[in-house]
Order: C-alpha cells, then sequence, then structure tokens
C-alpha cells in the first residue's frame, strides 16, 4: 500500500527567527550551521525579497534589539571579531533600504534598530514591505515627500536611500506633470536632492527663504555641504545656472547667503499646486487703497498732459489703447518721465494717478538696489524686473514700476569705463533700457536733474512731462488748499510774496498747524506765515560768515 506523503507546513515567521536565533548565537556563522538553518533562512529570504544573510543579520536585530543596536553588539552575540562584522555592514544598509531597519543617526551610521511597522506586521504573521505610492496627484506626491524629509531630518535615514526612496517615488508617478518637468531636467542626485528640497520648503512649510544652515541639515557630509555653500555663494551651483534657483533680493540688495525657487521654476515645477509667489525686497508695493486722496494744482498746459495720462490710465481706455497698439505692431509698454525740480509735485502726482486709476505701485528704492557686490546690482536689477512681471499676470490689473528719484540710474553713461564701479553702473543702465524695450506695463520714472539724462533713456519714454514751480495763481490755490482758514487776499499775497513750490508750500503748512497747537490759533498771522516763507529757503542771499577768529 502507498503511503503518502504528508506536507510539511511552513514555519510562521516568527517561528523562522526563533530557529535563527537558537542556532546561531556564538555559531561564528560556521557553514555547518548555515546549513543547518538554511530552511528557515531561505524561507525569511523569500518572503521579505532579501538575502539569507540579510534575513540572519535581520533574526539577530530583532533579537538584540528592537532598539538600538550596532554591529558590535551582532558581533558578540555572533561570538566573531570587530574586523569581519564591518564585511556585514553592506548588508545592513540593504536591510535598512528595504525599510526592515532604520539607522538612529544615518550621518553616523552606529545604531539602528527594527522599524516598528515591521514588528507590527511580524506580530500578525504578515510581511512588511515598503510600500510604492502609486497612482498620486501631486498634493499626495508632496505629502509623501513632507514624510520623507521629515525622516531625513531626523536622520533615520541617509541622503543616498533617500534619494533611492524619492528616485523610486517619482518613478512610480509618472503620470504627475510635477514628475515630467523634474525628469525633463536631468538632474543629477544631488541636484535632484536640493532642488526637491526647495519645492519641498516652498508647498509644505510655506518657507521661500532657504538658509545654510537648512541645506546643511539634508547634506551627506561636510565636504559637500561646503561645496554646495561655495557654489551657491557665488551663484556658479548648477541648479542657479539653470534659472531654478537664486538669490534673495531683500532690500534691493542680493543676499548671498538666502536662497528661492526663481519665478520661473514655481510656473514650471508648480503648476498643479497654485503656488502663490512669496514677495521679496527690492520695491515695496503700495496698494492704491492706502493712498490718501489729495488735490494738486498745475500750471494750465501740465494739468492738460496729467488728465491725459489719467484717461489714459483707466482700465478700459488703457486696454482699448493697448489692442490698438498690438495691431500696428507697436510695443504695449509705457514708459513716462516725470523731472523738474524738487517740490513740483512729480511723486504726489504718481500717487494720485494710481489711487485714481486703481492701480497698486511698486516703489523702487534707487539707492538701495545698488549693491556693494559687483555683480549683484545687475542681478537686483533683473529680479525687480521679474517680480514687477509676476505682480501683473496675478493682479487685475497692471500695477504701476515707480523709480523715484531715479537720477542715479538713468544718468549718462560713461564712454570707456575702465574701473568696476563705472562697468557696472553701465551695465546697469543696460539692463534697464533692454527691460524697457520688452516692458508690458506701466513705468514712471522721477527725476530732479533732467540735463544729466541719457539720450538712450529719452528715446525711450513715451511721456515726458516737465513739472515746474506754479505760478502765483496757482500758489494762491495751493495755500488755500493747504490751509482753508487763510482768506483769498492773505492767499495771493503769500503766493505773490515767495516763489515755492508746492513741497515748500506744504513744509510751511504742517509747521503752521504745530504753531497752531503749541501757541494757539492766534499766534499764527500772514506775517508768521510769510516769515517762514523767508525762512524756507536756505539760500535767502545772506552773505555767508567766513568761519575764524
Amino acid at each position: 500500500m502507498e503511503k503518502k506523503k504528508i506536507a510539511k507546513e511552513e514555519p510562521t515567521l516568527l517561528q523562522a527567527i526563533e530557529k535563527i536565533i537558537a542556532h546561531t548565537e556564538d555559531s561564528k556563522l560556521d557553514k555547518k550551521i548555515l546549513s543547518k538553518i538554511k530552511p528557515y533562512s531561505s524561507f525569511l529570504a523569500k518572503s521579505y525579497g532579501i538575502t539569507e544573510l540579510q534575513a540572519i543579520l535581520f533574526s539577530i536585530s530583532l533579537q538584540l534589539g528592537p532598539r538600538r543596536v550596532e554591529l558590535n553588539d551582532i558581533a558578540r552575540f555572533l561570538d566573531i571579531g570587530k574586523i569581519r562584522i564591518l564585511s556585514y555592514a553592506d548588508e545592513i544598509d540593504a536591510l535598512i533600504s528595504r525599510r526592515l531597519l532604520r539607522y538612529h543617526n544615518a550621518k553616523e551610521q552606529e545604531e539602528f534598530h527594527v522599524n516598528s511597522v515591521v514588528i507590527k506586521a511580524l506580530k500578525h504573521n504578515e510581511v512588511y514591505r515598503a510600500p510604492r505610492r502609486t497612482g498620486l496627484d501631486c498634493v499626495q506626491l508632496f505629502e509623501q515627500f513632507d514624510i520623507l524629509f521629515d525622516e531625513l531630518d531626523d536622520n533615520a535615514v541617509s541622503v543616498p536611500d533617500f534619494i533611492g526612496c524619492i528616485k523610486q517615488l517619482l518613478d512610480d508617478n509618472g503620470n504627475v506633470r510635477f514628475v515630467q518637468e523634474v525628469k525633463r531636467l536631468r538632474l543629477e542626485p544631488e541636484e535632484l536632492l536640493l532642488l526637491l528640497f526647495f519645492c519641498h520648503m516652498l508647498v509644505n512649510k510655506d518657507d521661500d527663504d532657504i538658509r545654510f544652515d537648512q541645506i546643511e541639515d539634508i547634506t551627506d557630509s561636510k565636504a559637500q555641504f561646503n561645496r554646495f555653500k561655495a557654489e551657491l555663494r557665488s551663484g556658479k551651483h548648477a541648479l542657479m545656472q539653470a534659472g531654478l534657483i537664486e538669490h534673495l533680493c531683500v532690500n534691493g540688495i542680493a543676499d548671498t547667503t538666502r536662497f528661492k525657487l526663481t519665478e520661473e521654476a514655481k510656473r514650471n515645477l508648480l503648476s498643479e499646486m497654485n503656488i502663490t509667489a512669496v514677495e521679496e525686497g527690492g520695491a515695496d508695493l503700495l496698494q492704491h487703497t492706502d493712498i490718501t486722496p489729495k488735490e494738486l494744482f498745475y500750471p494750465t498746459d501740465i494739468e492738460a498732459r496729467i488728465s491725459d495720462l489719467a484717461t489714459f490710465f483707466v482700465p478700459e481706455k488703457y486696454a482699448e489703447i493697448r489692442e490698438r497698439m498690438q495691431q500696428r505692431g507697436f510695443r504695449q509698454g509705457f514708459a513716462c518721465l516725470f523731472y523738474g525740480g524738487p517740490g513740483t509735485g512729480k511723486t504726489e502726482t504718481v500717487y494720485q494717478l494710481a489711487r485714481y486709476t486703481g492701480r497698486d505701485i511698486m516703489v523702487v528704492d534707487v539707492p538701495q538696489i545698488k549693491s556693494k557686490w559687483v555683480g549683484d546690482s545687475e542681478k537686483n536689477i533683473k529680479a525687480l524686473f521679474d517680480r514687477y512681471r509676476e505682480v501683473s499676470k496675478r493682479c487685475t490689473l497692471a500695477p504701476i514700476l515707480l523709480f523715484n528719484e531715479a537720477d542715479a540710474i538713468i544718468g549718462t553713461r560713461k564712454n570707456g569705463a575702465t574701473n568696476a564701479v563705472d562697468k557696472m553702473e553701465n551695465s546697469i543702465q543696460n539692463i534697464i533700457l533692454q527691460e524697457m524695450e520688452t516692458l508690458d506695463g506701466i513705468m514712471i520714472a522721477t527725476t530732479n536733474l533732467q540735463e544729466n539724462l541719457d539720450p538712450a533713456f529719452e528715446r525711450r519714454f513715451l511721456y515726458k512731462i516737465k513739472f515746474e514751480k506754479p505760478d502765483a495763481a496757482v500758489r494762491a490755490k495751493i495755500w488755500q488748499q493747504m490751509i482753508p482758514e487763510l482768506s483769498e487776499s492773505d492767499a495771493a499775497t503769500l503766493a505773490a510774496s515767495h516763489d515755492l513750490s508746492g513741497g515748500q508750500i506744504e513744509n510751511i503748512a504742517r509747521k503752521h498747524a504745530i504753531n497752531c497747537v503749541l501757541h494757539g490759533n492766534e499766534a499764527s498771522t500772514l506775517n508768521s506765515l510769510l516769515q517762514d516763507c523767508a525762512c524756507e529757503k536756505l539760500n535767502n542771499k545772506e552773505q555767508h560768515r567766513r568761519v575764524g577768529f
């Protein structure tokens, strides 16, 4: 009678681990022991997709831990020397890559532990496999980035292991546009790590101001960090050369220790995330609703030109004019120059035009936009126009780009410049001239020194309006507008007696208000106002006394 073969039941995962532990202690892993435990090590290896040696090391780590295990602990358990145990370091790394083990500090790689999710699965005789996240959308993808970068920040994974996980995540989600754009760049592993870090920080942490200490946390070694630091500071890093990251612009100056994604990178890579660019320095954005209404007075011819400009800037008329210009092949940007003496209302006119037409103003601080670092001023100017374009795209109405007191950057270029400063000045002016050629919006520059204006700039300003001191009739109106309690007769007297600008009259009106508070209204008479007028001008024809003894 033929005997039936009884199928041998496979052990549970824990039973296989117990058998391995029971036979390997003090075994030196000799061939006889390896042969004896082969059914169990082979079973574990097949279950987890690892080698038999890795299965043995995993079992021992579970027995000795599951927390804080070192290679020396395994060496003592097996009764082998320290040199031999070092040859198993790659096997431990492989187990960490499979997420069966985790480093306590991936940079030191001295202690490790069994992953808690692996232990939880073992309790139910289940094999833990690191999940392959497929079919994600962009939001879900960045949620995974957040988890992975947190692990890297906690030193739970090494940088190479992290990059491997990231690459797998990208490969598994090739349908996401972000992934497609990143792969199109064909970045080296280090470059990929840094770019994804910038994207992760902006999307998940709302941080578009990355500093060296943050970058140091994601580097694999001090040498790697120092290389990154030198390349980033000088602007020579591959991501900067590719136009993906740039120095942060603060108060018009490029800070070579702080970095951000470029606006182009945000557009190309993060379009699915609806990222709104974080505003950086270089120019303050003044909301039109924050501008105080103010009545301005001009000579008749200037008033007519300002009125035309105000009508032109009204959204409906502006759109109509742009369409007409486009049909005829003309440039659609509008650059205006307001020039004339100080206090004649140039800047205030820009503010009131913005308020009237509902346009915000990007006010450029010209003195601050020049950097002490040669080469950075050019970057600041480029960054400024880039920002204007970005703001214009996001705004319902194109804002006004105001270069106030622009004498320092639109003056006559220096022929045959040889020193670094003159070359930088010429370079800045050339950039502005190029930007004015392609301007798609409204730019207004104000200057007190029109005689120094470079001819190339003069040609590029479509509207040029000269602001002059008001005549007596206009001055009288300004006096009454500034000090309503003045009679027409007193206002006319003040206007006729002193040839003051609107700004100077405003100064006197402010002093008048202060005197009324300090001494009462009766203290402020026509005579006192006339005295204030005489004091307003520093060059009041008095002979300067010679200093000496």
